[in-house]
């Protein structure tokens, strides 16, 4: 459930900006705003938000989103797109609005992730068998010794 709650909020956040870079500006249809969030979120929350920014961190997570929104929308908005400077301007503009909007979607995924972390190193340390004496009864081993 939580997964879906956060490809939500990313589609609406790539929808608005979508809207204001590219239809507010320039002529573009809804459902090129629309298939431009589909895509944008489900490539940014699979690669960014699930392999990058729990290794990498919000810093690296935020330059990798902007770069692939800006790249995607450059990429696919030059086959839908006339105007070079509609794609340029459109494609800027919606990856700065996304990427502002999505370091404070890291904050909170790394606020889990943290939690979850945190959750599963006290669930997997059990103090019961934490330490193990023993002795060594017998430290030659006597078939060596023949």
């Amino acid at each position: 459930m939580k997964h879906v709650m956060m490809l939500l909020i990313k589609f609406g956040i790539s929808t608005v900006a979508f809207a204001i870079g590219l239809d507010l500006f320039f002529d573009a249809t809804i459902v090129d705003i629309l298939s431009f969030s589909v895509f944008v979120t489900i490539v940014t929350y699979v690669f960014v938000d699930r392999e990058i920014l729990p290794r990498l961190g919000n810093t690296v997570a935020s330059m990798t989103d902007f770069l692939l929104v800006y790249l995607s929308v450059w990429v696919f908005g030059s086959y839908l797109f006339e105007g070079y400077l509609q794609v340029a301007w459109g494609s800027g503009i919606s990856a700065v609005i996304i990427t502002m909007a999505e370091v404070f979607v890291h904050r909170y995924l790394l606020g889990g992730i943290a939690e979850r972390v945190n959750r599963e190193r006290s669930m997997s340390f059990n103090r019961r068998f934490a330490y193990e004496f023993a002795e060594e009864n017998e430290i030659h081993n006597p078939k060596k010794e023949e």
